[in-house]
């Protein structure tokens, strides 16, 4: 550094000016400065950019957003929205809970920003924020629907032990080799689970989850915060089982007001 500084100075009672000089010998002026902050601001935008280019958004023609106020709140909003020519609302607006701990950047059809400081992983409390598919309605009993809905038992359970190769699937522990020792019962005597619906967060059920990223994400019933879900009453949830249609790709859309104003872009 000290030789550079010479070689400037030499270079300056030359007569050489300073535009002239290699670049890195110069000191930054109020235009590098410009520059970089311009700089600075689009790689920025290009990070929600990403957004729309992780996977390929489906067709869809039905909504669920869900809005928070911030990153750390577990309060927030539900809406649905269906598309004929233009997308309109559905239904009411749905005040629901969700993580303890607010919301993290989830898996699903978006790419991740890369200055992201909120991240989901596996225990941390935190509801995933992104858009995401969605897989099927489940409950502890027939429940008459167009969409596809699975009835559980007992015995069935999503395994969230990341040590576990059945890590973020939903399994019949009779008919599989137990290698887990972390899991939930899609059946047990409280209603959280008697409706419900898979969010197809870190690949759910499919061979490309990431250890640790987050597991077993439901919307489903339950009046307080949670450990990641997105919960409501029972009438809300029976309500929105019967309006999906499969046929309609429908979607997750959750985050924060800003991040959600930003992923709608994509529809």
């Amino acid at each position: 550094m000290t030789s550079l500084v010479i070689m400037a100075k030499k270079m300056v009672s030359s007569g050489m000016s300073i535009e002239m000089m290699p670049y890195s010998m110069r000191r930054p002026n109020d235009l590098d400065r410009r520059i970089i902050t311009h700089m600075k601001n689009i790689l920025l935008g290009f990070s929600f950019t990403l957004l729309s280019l992780h996977a390929q958004i489906p067709d869809t023609k039905q909504l669920i957003v869900v809005n928070t106020k911030n990153w750390s709140t577990p309060n927030g909003t539900l809406q649905r929205y269906e598309k004929t020519n233009a997308w309109h609302k559905v239904g009411k607006t749905i005040n629901i809970k969700l993580g303890r701990n607010g919301l993290g950047w989830g898996i699903g059809l978006h790419s991740i920003p890369i200055n992201a400081k909120h991240i989901k992983k596996e225990g941390d409390g935190k509801a995933p924020a992104g858009i995401f598919s969605l897989k099927q309605a489940f409950g502890y009993n027939p429940f008459v629907v167009e969409y596809p809905y699975e009835v559980y038992k007992s015995t069935d359970h999503c395994v969230d032990d990341v040590n576990s190769k059945l890590y973020n699937k939903i399994v019949d522990s009779k008919k599989v080799n137990i290698d887990y020792k972390s899991k939930e019962h899609m059946r047990f005597p409280k209603d959280y689970y008697k409706y419900g619906i898979v969010v197809n967060h870190n690949h759910i059920d499919e061979a490309d989850a990431k250890k640790g990223a987050g597991s077993c994400i439901f919307i489903h019933i339950k009046k307080v915060p949670t450990a990641g879900c997105t919960v409501m009453r029972e009438d809300e949830m029976k309500e929105i089982i019967k309006w999906l249609d499969a046929d309609k790709a429908p979607l997750l859309v959750q985050g924060t007001i800003e991040v959600v104003n930003k992923l709608m872009n994509s529809f």
